[in-house]
Order: C-alpha cells, then sequence, then structure tokens
C-alpha cells in the first residue's frame, strides 16, 4: 500500500508520520514526503522558534530540538520500507537533509535546494554535513588511503560555506546534495505519482536499508587547506571575520573534528560535531544579529 504524501510544517510531524508508518500501519509498503505548498517544499527551520529559545538561553531545548531532527532522518534513512522525497520549488536548510536521508528523491526541474545556515550564522544541524561527507567519500574513486580525497571534499565544504542554491533540479545533483542515481521530472503535476510508482519500483526489488557508512576523520592537514582558501577570501574582501569563522566550523565537523587524520568515525560522530556546532554559533551576538537580520529585512546580514 502506499500512504498519501505527508505535508511538513515541521519536524515533529514527520516523527509522528514515521511512528505511525513503523506501528499503527505494518501493512504500509512505502512512503512519499511531500509538501502541500505550491512554491515551496520546506524552507528549513523556524529561525523565531530558535532565536527565541536562543535569547532565553534555553540551550537544553536547542539541543533537544537538534538532536530530535537528526534522529529523524537517520531514522527515515535506515527505515526498512523505502522513503521517497519528493522536492520542488524552495527546499533549503532542514529541507535539503530530509532529502538527503530517504531512499530515492524525485526532483522537480524547478528546484532551488541547497545547506544555506551560514547565511544566518549557524551550519547545518540536521546531518547535511555528515551527508555530504558521506557522498564526497562515495565519489573517490580509489580507497582513502590511495587517494587524495581534497577535490571532492573541497565541493562540500564550498558548497556548505558558499550557501550554493540549485537553480533546477539537474544542477541540485550536480552540486553533490543529492546523488546522481535519483530523477528529475520536468512535470510537477506528475511528481508525486512518478515519487509513488518509484516506491513501488523498490518494493518489487526487495529494498533493503542501507547500512550504517564507515566514515574517516581527515583531520588538520585537510582543515589547514581550507583555512588557506579562506584566508584568500578574507584578504579579497569576499569573507568576513564571522564567515570565515562559520566556515571553519563546517571544515572542523567536515574533517572529524580534532581526531588523527586516517581514524575510523562513525554517522553519529559527525552528527554530534554538527550539533556541537550549532549550539556554540546560536548562542552568540552575532548569529543572533544574523538571525534577526533574516527575520526582518529577508536578506542576509554580513557581520
Amino acid at each position: 500500500k502506499m500512504v498519501p504524501a505527508w505535508n511538513l510544517p515541521n519536524a515533529i510531524e514527520l516523527r509522528d508520520a514515521l511512528d505511525r508508518i513503523r506501528f499503527e500501519h505494518p501493512e504500509v509498503g512505502a512512503v512519499v514526503i511531500a509538501s502541500g505548498k505550491d512554491r515551496m517544499f520546506c524552507a528549513g527551520a523556524n529561525i523565531f522558534v530558535v532565536l527565541g529559545e536562543a535569547m532565553q538561553e534555553n540551550w537544553k531545548a536547542i539541543d533537544e530540538a537538534v538532536n530530535a531532527f537528526q534522529q529523524i532522518n537517520q531514522a527515515m534513512r535506515f527505515c526498512r520500507k523505502p522513503i521517497v522525497s519528493a522536492p520542488h520549488h524552495y527546499t533549503l536548510g532542514g529541507g535539503t537533509e530530509i532529502c538527503q536521508h530517504t531512499a530515492k528523491a524525485v526532483i522537480a526541474g524547478e528546484t532551488y535546494g541547497g545547506l544555506v545556515e551560514v547565511g544566518v550564522g549557524l551550519v547545518p544541524g540536521g546531518g547535511g554535513v555528515k551527508e555530504m561527507l558521506r557522498r564526497a567519500l562515495a565519489y573517490l574513486p580509489g580507497s582513502v588511503e590511495d587517494t587524495d580525497p581534497l577535490p571532492y571534499l573541497r565541493r562540500a565544504f564550498e558548497n556548505i560555506a558558499l550557501a550554493k542554491v540549485s537553480t533546477s533540479g539537474g544542477e541540485y545533483i550536480e552540486l553533490g546534495y543529492l546523488s546522481d542515481d535519483n530523477i528529475v521530472t520536468a512535470s510537477f503535476d506528475q511528481q508525486i505519482k512518478r515519487a509513488k510508482d518509484v516506491c513501488l519500483g523498490l518494493n518489487k526489488m526487495g529494498y533493503r536499508a542501507p547500512k550504517p557508512a564507515s566514515l574517516v576523520a581527515f583531520g588538520e592537514p585537510i582543515r589547514a587547506a581550507f583555512r588557506v582558501a579562506l584566508y584568500g577570501f578574507k584578504l579579497g574582501g569576499f569573507a568576513s571575520d564571522r564567515d570565515v569563522l562559520i566556515a571553519e566550523k563546517v571544515a572542523h565537523i567536515l574533517t572529524g573534528g580534532d581526531r588523527s587524520p586516517g581514524t575510523k568515525i562513525t554517522e553519529q560522530d559527525v552528527l554530534d560535531l554538527e550539533r556541537e556546532a550549532f549550539l556554540g554559533l546560536v548562542g552568540t551576538e552575532k548569529t543572533q544579529q544574523r538571525i534577526q537580520a533574516m527575520l526582518t529585512t529577508g536578506k542576509p546580514l554580513r557581520n
């Protein structure tokens, strides 16, 4: 059976939907995640709520909310039943993270997607950095020991640090936010039907959830290369001190934190680094200024 496409006003509804699938409807064969909004799949977290909690110094609530979203996405990724997302139009921040954790995505031709959290002084906290790292390693033509990972990590780093947004479904894949085995459909009206067909196809092929990825920490050598690039951006007037700080947080997560190069790490290790960086930034005055500016003007603040 197929369940109707779910609306995505917030992560709580998504979690409730997953619980219903797993516990109340064992006969359900697959799931399509879609949005009922014409111009938006999901534009990410409610930054007004995030700002309110931060101004009240309610760090525990923020930590719990970020962790809950991470675990919802992980539950989708490892669900024994195929989950297919149908992103379209604005698919930003947490919207992209949702799609990155589904078995497949049927992407509308007009899709503006990307991890844009740096625009409000934050880093992706729902598994976006982890997924960009996982994808970067999957593109390596050889083993980590025999291949220079920098070119592959650089694309992931630049996409996040520069908040690159696709202008089409095809570019969404080209930027590396989603893998190239996903589908781009020109017909928005037929998108959800096609996503349901993909679900049925996955079931007929005997879908099995993926195994957790085995990731690697790259440590200081790769971070040093990123810092050199950031220094050049700053000298050229393309990045403020704050921009550099946020980008260094992204680099810290992508390279496995303070672990020695070559250390094996888990997906949860990277999620913990994401959450730590998110909490560290949201409590600062300059990040709160960026969130306030976005809420009042709709434009990013360069402070």
